[in-house]
């Protein structure tokens, strides 16, 4: 039997519904050693400021059972130095790339989707939710109108743009309609849950900058929930699952939920190979359940 594989997210083509999440595999071809990343469905990489960030001092990550907890603080070179260091290799190997942008300031991310002007990318992927930052209460994402002016601001890149949302607030579903209202293609769901970690002997918070981010597979609940609602809300807008998939059915799950396309991200880091082995899993579920084309899963639980 012939598989299809190849979805749309908005107007973008993609091979497979499979891409990485963004801090997960880096800022390149880090993981080109692991697969082949042309082959995945699309490669999205750790957040990019304008500028170079130093993050959060460390410790940054931690485990909690098969969890992580990070406060890596979006650390990384900024899209100057990314477009001169990684962008080349990653065109010279043919891959899919999303550019996942943040800023502390609306005119930041303004400033980093700037920057990303004639980058070879299919979208701008404007992380909105940074539980990792300084002030854990004032997320983007956490706002409407916070939230639809960044994606006001991550359209002067001149890509499509995609809204990276936050499960911590129970206005996800009016948040994210007004973020597609603003012009946003996609809305990518979830990011991290909020979350901390304490060291008994010690007795002190495990990660420098004490609180962080939750995921893992613990998380896939949570995210199923909020492509479910969204896409009940939103029955025709481009969704991108992403929060503790870490098998072929997990994603198979993700896609039933409305997901147009799912992300790995956690996974990453115990099985550096994740994504392509949770590619081929998709591929066994769809050819043991006789089913041809990927896109007939989408939406699948809503009945």
């Amino acid at each position: 039997m012939m598989l299809e594989l190849g979805v749309r997210v908005g107007s973008v083509s993609l091979r497979s519904p499979i891409l990485t999440a963004a801090g997960t595999a880096g800022f390149g071809v880090e993981l080109g050693g692991y697969g082949d990343m042309a082959q995945l469905g699309g490669f999205v990489t750790k957040s990019l400021a304008a500028f170079m960030w130093p993050g959060n001092p460390p410790p940054r990550v931690t485990a909690v059972g098969e969890h992580l907890v990070n406060s890596v603080g979006l650390a990384g070179p900024g899209v100057p130095a990314w477009r001169h260091e990684h962008e080349p290799a990653l065109r010279a190997r043919g891959v899919t790339v999303v550019a996942s942008i943040w800023g502390r300031t609306v005119q930041e991310f303004a400033d980093a989707a700037a920057a990303l002007r004639g980058a070879s990318v299919v979208a701008v992927e404007a992380n909105a939710s940074c539980p990792n930052l300084e002030d854990r209460s004032s997320m983007f994402a956490h706002s409407v109108d916070a939230t639809v002016d960044i994606v006001a601001a991550a359209r002067t890149s001149g890509h499509r743009v995609w809204i990276k949302l936050s499960p911590n607030t129970p206005d996800l579903v009016r948040i994210a309609e007004a973020a597609v209202a603003a012009g946003a293609e996609a809305v990518v769901l979830v990011n991290t849950m909020l979350g901390l970690a304490i060291d008994v002997e010690t007795r002190r918070p495990v990660l420098g900058g004490v609180g962080g981010g939750v995921s893992g597979p613990g998380i896939l609940p949570v995210s199923l929930r909020a492509v479910y609602d969204c896409r009940r809300a939103l029955p025709d807008v481009a969704i991108v699952g992403v929060g503790g998939v870490r098998s072929g059915e997990d994603a198979v799950s993700m896609l039933m939920a409305g997901a147009n396309a799912v992300q790995v991200g956690t996974a990453i880091f115990a099985d550096p190979r994740a994504p392509w082995r949770i590619q081929r899993g998709l591929r066994r579920w769809m050819q043991a359940h006789g089913v041809e084309d990927v896109n007939q899963l989408v939406g699948a639980a809503h009945g």
